[in-house]
């Protein structure tokens, strides 16, 4: 490594988050050329299907790519998908040396891109920035190594520990800064998931509105005995719905008719599991599926099944500065526990103020056995 390379992997990581909601199922990749000592062109990744980074880059850069090194997120792709092989790209286009933040961890690549390049004669190097590479790209690696997607659960909560009055009423407890906010979270992840007691409840949208970006919105609705309203709202506003009900039980007709509605429904008979539907095997079919990341925003009983089931990855919590009193609804629908050595440990990630809430970023401890 030289001294330069870290300015310009740093850039090239900032390129990266240009597709930080658009690039599913593909991760978010950012490149930049440099020639002595001058950025000869820059790219990154915008959706799938379009070019990639080393791509857009080259294309730009021209002849003025000959020579030059390339500063890349993720190792250059080696395998023809929904386009060329990126190591290709940068072969024909005479680049001397590559430096990469990160392995590829996607089986058709996984070091094959970087080896192709070295039998090429190109210098490479490997690891630099890596864990923001991957922290990037966190969904698309949990689903490549561990077959699963990433999994975040959102909460909002009073000061002691309410998200909802006896009655079910929660609106509002967090301000309009937090509910801005949670947009651009719900942007990163791949699909949304609630259950079906929320949409009775709450008849949520669960679209993604940022101005100016346009994605596939996408809702994963828990709803083990079909229930799910034929004009429940996020049918009008979402463009794909995974509707994930018991196998045990027959899928209403009429999410296969042919209504008028902008959601594509994909009914989804699950096997019975602990408590109900089995999560485990729904994440794996969503990974199936390509489904990089989960946003979960749901009620205390979806929460607490994902919990105690280990399927959380990180919470994000946005804690207001009011009190709503006995009897209101809690964070986490679990069972009472007999003794401190079953509690579940977790560990602080961020703290932020966001307008008059707290937004907080908790994560499991690995080792449960830790009590601290």
């Amino acid at each position: 490594m030289i001294p330069e390379d870290l300015q310009y992997m740093q850039r090239a990581l900032q390129l990266a988050r240009k597709g930080l909601y658009t690039t599913h199922p593909n991760p978010r990749v950012g490149c930049v050329l440099v020639r002595g000592g001058e950025v000869v062109s820059e790219g990154w990744h915008e959706r799938a299907g379009e070019s990639h980074a080393e791509v857009m880059a080259v294309d730009r850069a021209g002849s003025g790519a000959r020579g030059a090194t390339a500063y890349v997120t993720l190792e250059p792709c080696a395998h023809h998908g929904r386009t060329p092989p990126c190591a290709d790209a940068l072969i024909g286009a005479g680049v001397s040396r590559v430096v990469a933040a990160t392995e590829d961890p996607y089986p058709s690549v996984a070091g094959q891109g970087l080896a192709r390049l070295r039998q090429k004669g190109i210098e490479v190097a490997c690891g630099l920035l890596e864990n923001q590479a991957r922290v990037l790209n966190q969904g698309f690696f949990s689903r490549l190594q561990r077959g699963r997607p990433w999994l975040r659960v959102k909460l909002a909560a009073s000061l002691d520990g309410a998200t909802a009055l006896e009655s079910g009423d929660s609106k509002w407890i967090t301000g309009e800064d937090a509910r801005r906010d949670v947009q651009h979270w719900r942007g990163q992840a791949s699909a949304i998931m609630t259950g079906v007691g929320t949409v009775l409840a709450d008849d949520p949208r669960l679209s993604v509105r940022l101005p100016g970006v346009q994605r596939t919105n996408r809702c994963v609705v828990l709803d083990s005995r079909w229930r799910l309203p034929p004009r429940a709202r996020l049918l009008s506003q979402v463009d794909e719905v995974f509707w994930v009900g018991m196998q045990s039980h027959p899928v209403p007709a009429w999410a296969n008719d042919k209504a008028d509605r902008r959601a594509v429904i994909t009914p989804l008979p699950a096997p019975a599991g602990a408590g109900g539907i089995d999560l485990h095997w729904l994440m794996a079919e969503l990974a199936r599926r390509e489904i990089n990341e989960i946003q979960v925003e749901a009620g205390e009983t979806l929460a607490g099944h994902l919990l105690i089931q280990g399927l959380v990855d990180e919470l994000l919590l946005y804690m207001a500065p009011l009190v709503l009193g006995a009897s209101s609804r809690g964070l986490f629908g679990i069972p009472a526990l007999e003794s401190m050595d079953q509690r579940i440990n977790l560990q602080w990630v961020e703290q932020r103020r966001v307008g008059s809430d707290l937004r907080l970023r908790l994560r499991p401890v690995a080792d449960q056995t830790d009590s601290g």
